[in-house]
């Protein structure tokens, strides 16, 4: 069935949920993971030129040590159950489609992340990753909802 899932992850508690529930599905299949954490280049630039320089190397610095934190976190549970796991972070301005390239670049076969289930007016002004992933993906996709 499904030998190959990408799991993104944002750290968040919903997320880590859905991380449970996918190396629970990855260990029933004896797939392996690609766990996944996407960062958001900075966008804009401060008034000073020095302080710009300052600034993006420790925001840089940040992201890195995030991606660190939550991938960690991934590697720990994946090898307590034995479940071969890959870790990629990647800078990109739509989160979506570094997931669905992710997914294209490492031959995985399942998609499977969690959805925050925004509705409304907050669905359309923040856009939804799951919806565009779900979109745009030329591989299945499993949503996690809580």
């Amino acid at each position: 069935m499904y030998r190959h899932i990408l799991v993104p992850t944002d750290g968040s508690e919903l997320s880590a949920a859905a991380v449970d529930q996918m190396l629970e599905l990855a260990r029933t299949l004896g797939a392996k993971v690609t766990a996944l954490t996407v960062a958001e280049p900075l966008h804009f630039l401060p008034v000073t030129p020095g302080a710009t320089v300052n600034l993006r190397a420790e925001y840089e610095k940040q992201l890195r040590e995030d991606g660190v934190r939550i991938l960690g976190a991934v590697e720990a549970k994946a090898a307590a159950a034995g479940i071969p796991v890959e870790t990629v972070q990647v800078a990109a301005g739509d989160a979506w489609q570094a997931i669905i390239d992710t997914a294209e670049k490492h031959g995985c076969d399942l998609i499977a992340m969690a959805s925050h289930g925004r509705r409304g007016v907050s669905a359309f002004l923040m856009g939804s990753v799951t919806t565009k992933v779900l979109s745009h993906a030329k591989v299945p996709v499993l949503v996690y909802r809580a």
